[in-house]
């Protein structure tokens, strides 16, 4: 069993010609619940898509589960941003479940019983049985994301990201999807990576943060990465770091 989900050892990564980030050396364990944070335009996007093979290091080495990134890795589940329009809102849920087997790759076809209970097994995983044969259009926001969670979950990957999985959400949705993969990350024992704006609704369940702070990526514990100094050079604004008399942690602008 490798010890790390993610290791960097001195990434460097450009698109277009313009470097994102540089010296980039940091180890995710596996099992971590891993919030990646930074300004828009700091490469939060870009380093799922490093990891998931998309886009390669300029130099450096980098690992994800014990090997080079590929193309198609199904040990990764994967919530891109706004990812009922990708996928369109006339399809049937299960049917959208069923594309993160082969289906991704060869549109739909005949799913023998082992796939289906698969597919069965993924919309139990997020409380979702009920809305297997539901087009995504009759959904609320929070089901659609429980529905895209399921996909990604189908091939019981060892790696799970997610993309702002809390975006365009309302509080309660909010609240229910972070209490869904504080569950499914206890109970499969995944890694889970979170791209996030804000790290308030999810600080119950993140072990640590990934954060692109001056064109570099660091790793830390969560509990050094929430500090009122680190945080402001971070955003370039005042933040200040609450604990409430039951010892919960949230930031705010000052």
């Amino acid at each position: 069993m490798i010890a790390n989900a993610l290791q960097l050892r001195d990434v460097a990564v450009e698109r277009g010609g313009k470097t994102i980030w540089t010296h980039g050396s940091l180890e995710i364990p596996r099992g971590a619940v891993v919030g990646v944070i930074g300004p828009n335009g700091s490469g939060k996007t870009t380093l799922l898509e490093m990891i998931l093979g998309l886009v390669e290091p300029t130099t450096g080495s980098m690992t994800v589960l014990g090997s080079a990134p590929s193309k198609g890795n199904d040990r990764i589940g994967y919530v891109p941003q706004h990812y009922t329009s990708l996928v369109g809102d006339a399809v049937r849920c299960r049917e959208l479940v069923a594309l993160g087997l082969d289906g991704m790759r060869y549109g739909f076809g005949r799913l023998s019983g082992q796939q289906q209970n698969m597919i069965d097994s993924a919309l139990a995983s997020v409380n979702a049985t009920d809305l297997a044969n539901k087009r995504m259009s009759e959904l609320s926001g929070g089901q659609q994301q429980r529905i895209a969670i399921a996909q990604a979950l189908v091939n019981q990957p060892e790696l799970v990201l997610l993309d702002e999985p809390l975006a365009s959400l309302d509080l309660r949705n909010q609240h229910q999807i972070v209490e869904l993969i504080g569950q499914l990350s206890a109970k499969s024992g995944a890694t889970m990576l979170l791209v996030t704006h804000d790290l308030n609704p999810l600080l119950s369940i993140l072990t640590g943060a990934i954060y692109l702070l001056d064109g570099h990526p660091h790793y830390d514990e969560i509990g050094r990465v929430v500090d009122e100094d680190l945080l402001s050079h971070l955003y370039g604004t005042d933040i200040r770091v609450v604990r409430t008399p039951q010892g919960d942690l949230f930031t705010r602008s000052a």
